[in-house]
């Protein structure tokens, strides 16, 4: 009981503190070039979403996201070669259709929310054109419309060769994370445990969701997802004096794996 008290009044305390200061791009430039990459391609998105930023797990923004945005919906789909054609067809037939339904009611042309957009969820299609426009080959990271499914890639590459792995996996409460890493949480009705027992369970569908990590610190995590009230938003969770990120509430999904980006390490294949 006392261990939960504490959390929860850590993160109260968190979230009344002043808020740190968004992202420095200088900062994140002397990463390592991987890191500096994807870390400022995630950043240059969320600038494109108009910087929205909210602390851990809030159940709505303060404005919704603006509905021009969804041509940066496509583009995220464009970046997963299976699914994304179809969904972008079907997105493109859905938009046609009540755009022409509003012209000819006389109605007055307005875009759809770009809430309408939300399925299929395209959060790892965000992780994955983040990847790919920072460079990241396919068969090192490979484009997923599932987070799932790139999850079991890197996990499998990791388990293969570890000490040559482009993207190793650490327990959340292990690892201080850096920019350019992801933060991986279950979002499943019966989340796993540890993240070791994915890999008894390699193929099949789980609900997960990552962010790509723009700073980490002492006390604060800060970190870039997709589809996060259906937007790209900035995310700043509880971490410790070690930049580990804290667990996350009861109610919320729990924080599974993260991956150190080791590419700058990795030998060229």
């Amino acid at each position: 009981m006392r261990s939960g008290w504490s959390m929860g009044f850590l993160v109260a305390a968190l979230s009344c503190a002043a808020p740190p200061p968004p992202p420095d791009p200088a900062r994140i430039a002397d990463e390592s070039p991987w890191r500096a990459r994807i870390a400022t391609q995630a950043l240059t998105e969320w600038q494109g979403w108009g910087r929205l930023t909210v602390d851990g797990w809030p159940e709505a923004l303060a404005e919704p996201a603006a509905p021009t945005l969804f041509e940066r919906v496509l583009a995220y789909w464009d970046s997963v070669p299976e699914e994304g054609p179809g969904v972008i067809r079907r997105h493109r037939e859905t938009y046609d259709a009540l755009m022409a339904g509003l012209a000819e009611s006389g109605a007055v042309a307005a875009l759809p929310a770009i809430s309408l957009w939300a399925y299929p969820a395209w959060s790892a299609a965000f992780v994955s054109d983040v990847m790919a426009r920072a460079g990241v080959p396919g068969f090192v990271f490979p484009p997923a419309a599932a987070h799932a499914t790139y999850i079991d890639a890197l996990l499998s590459q990791a388990a293969w060769n570890p000490a040559e792995a482009a993207f190793l996996p650490h327990d959340p409460g292990s690892y201080a994370l850096r920019p350019g890493d992801l933060l991986c949480a279950d979002r499943s009705l019966v989340p796993l445990l540890r993240w070791q027992e994915r890999l008894a369970e390699t193929g099949q569908f789980r609900e997960m969701h990552c962010d790509v990590v723009v700073v980490g610190a002492a006390g604060r995590v800060q970190a870039v997802g997709g589809n996060v009230l259906d937007a790209v938003v900035l995310r700043r969770f509880p971490a410790d004096a070690e930049g580990r990120v804290l667990p996350a509430p009861p109610d919320k999904p729990p924080f599974l794996v993260v991956f150190e980006n080791r590419l700058d390490a990795a030998p060229a294949r």
